[in-house]
């Protein structure tokens, strides 16, 4: 029964918004286009290289070495192995859904447990310092000040759920035998990455050419969640279902204190953290703060896109989405009070901020974030482009080699 009415929801849901992409055409055109340009500029040429890096890290054995260096940091504080801390850095470099996607590999290689990776998805995926610092602070809210501040929140926010979610799976871990593990040292670290090599038997070639095609199908699948939310999330604003959860959610925020003006652009946020983050920057409010705690939850949500990009990514293994799921409302919650708590010390204390340690007085022309973000859209469709282009060669070649 359960199934039927679930077959009866999905297929209502898939029909309703083919009606209204026919209904809608244009309002949908411009969304999707909207959606592909974040993805041609930004999304696929930042990403791209984090991917590719870590396929190739994995399958040299490299992966190994920093596990076994790192297991004594990573199993007392998070109780996942040490491989778990490059799938933490990476996520944190390059952003949503980089941790993920390691934390997959890493798992179809069997160097985690199931719980393990349930564990290590539920807080590598983070934001990265390039969103956060050129597109939310200076580009929605010119004010480079505000980049530490989010990030801070954002990312001892995601370190705390790590360690609240290392109990998770601990009762069936119980009958798990332990497997003894010997003194950490560089001479064990580098025998355990020759061994990880040395059992991978592809030639250098095919691990290059592998680690290039899985980076883009997984890159060109995030860019079709991107385009497919930013049309339904526009889509749910026209037909009036924006403003009905937004009544809900207004309720919410007065409970807690926060302007009933935020509700809207939180409601587009859940969906999809750029716009919910650039409307919440556009709301005309007095405190700075309540923004400041929307954003920093949005950032934490993820976002119902990204959370779909990582269970897509995940669906091929045995990794369960509800711990993930549980973990973003955790790092939200999280988010918004440490923001609250570090507002004044990183904010209304701090006069003048830069990585270079120039005093400014709040502009951008010194932030290198920005500058990394103009480069990244004035070449980035051009990196995409060629990359696609090699991808669509290496298949190519690899057709006619088996032909």
């Amino acid at each position: 029964m359960i199934q039927k009415f679930k077959t009866i929801l999905l297929s209502g849901v898939t029909v309703f918004i083919a009606f209204c992409l026919i209904k809608y055409p244009d309002q949908s055109f411009e969304a999707s286009i909207r959606g592909l340009t974040m993805w041609w500029e930004i999304v696929f040429p930042s990403l791209l290289p984090f991917f590719i890096t870590a396929e190739l890290l994995i399958g040299f054995g490299v992966v190994k070495f920093i596990g076994v260096l790192f297991e004594p940091i990573m199993r007392p504080l998070f109780n996942v192995p040490g491989s778990g801390s490059f799938a933490w850095a990476m996520g944190m470099a390059s952003g949503y859904p980089t941790g993920a996607k390691i934390s997959t590999r890493l798992r179809e290689d069997d160097q985690i447990t199931q719980i393990e990776a349930e564990r290590l998805v539920s807080f590598t995926n983070a934001s990265s310092p390039l969103f956060i610092f050129g597109a939310v602070s200076v580009g929605f809210f010119y004010d480079v000040k505000l980049g530490m501040l989010l990030a801070s929140s954002h990312y001892i926010g995601n370190a705390i759920v790590g360690i609240c979610m290392r109990f998770h799976g601990t009762r069936q871990e119980k009958d798990v035998e332990k497997t003894t593990r010997e003194k950490t040292s560089i001479i064990q670290a580098f025998r355990e990455m020759h061994r990880a090599r040395m059992n991978d038997t592809r030639p250098f070639g095919k691990v290059v050419g592998d680690a290039i095609l899985n980076s883009i199908q997984t890159l060109v699948m995030v860019g079709g969640f991107i385009i497919l939310f930013s049309v339904i999330t526009k889509l749910l604003f026209i037909i009036g279902v924006s403003p009905l959860f937004a009544a809900g959610i207004k309720i919410i925020l007065q409970i807690i204190g926060l302007p009933a003006d935020l509700a809207m652009p939180l409601f587009s946020g859940l969906f999809e953290i750029t716009q919910g983050a650039k409307a919440v920057s556009q709301t005309e409010t007095s405190s700075l703060l309540a923004k400041m705690v929307i954003v920093s939850f949005i950032l934490g949500f993820n976002g119902f896109s990204i959370q779909a990009q990582v269970a897509s990514i995940i669906a091929p293994t045995d990794i369960r989405f509800a711990p993930y799921f549980f973990a973003r409302i955790l790092h939200g919650i999280i988010a918004g009070l440490l923001t609250v708590i570090l507002y004044k010390p990183l904010y209304l204390n701090r006069t003048t901020f830069n990585f270079n340690g120039v005093p400014v007085s709040g502009g951008a022309q010194a932030e290198p974030w920005v500058y990394i973000l103009y480069q990244l859209k004035e070449f980035g469709p051009l990196v995409t482009l060629l990359f696609l282009l090699l991808g669509v060669f290496i298949l190519l070649r690899r057709h006619y080699t088996r032909g």
